[in-house]
């Protein structure tokens, strides 16, 4: 009956070592679940973080570029507008100078005609006679 106890406790102290051993494994366990969920918190941090700053950084481009569209387009405007107002210059220029024409025409008289036909038949003559 001795051996039989021993054996006894032989197996209770057997089952206690294990008992430890499991616990132990347990607690390392429950600390590689604790790690593991802190550097899982820090990546979804992280990427909160990041998905953050891809945030700005679109809307600050997508504000860069309608600020470079908005000034493309203003100078468009101002070349345009440059180029309206050349072509009302250039008109309101011929129409003023067509007027003047037809002012100086009609202050022309049949004398005033004649006398610049005869001078310029005489210039005509005295260029001929230089030639010959």
């Amino acid at each position: 009956m001795d051996n039989r106890k021993q054996r006894i406790l032989n197996t209770i102290r057997n089952s206690e070592e294990l008992r430890g051993r499991a616990i132990e494994q347990l607690e390392k366990a429950r600390a590689r679940l604790r790690k593991v969920e802190m550097e899982a918190e820090q990546f979804r941090v992280n990427g909160y973080s990041e998905i953050e700053r891809e945030k700005l950084n679109l809307i600050n481009s997508t504000y860069k570029t309608l600020e470079q569209l908005e000034n493309y387009k203003n100078e468009t405007i101002h070349f345009e507008q440059q180029r309206a107002i050349n072509e009302v210059r250039q008109r309101v220029f011929q129409q003023a100078l067509q007027g003047a024409l037809g002012t100086l025409n009609s202050c022309l008289n049949n004398e005033l005609h004649l006398r610049t036909i005869s001078a310029n038949i005489s210039m005509l003559g005295a260029m001929k006679e230089i030639t010959d």
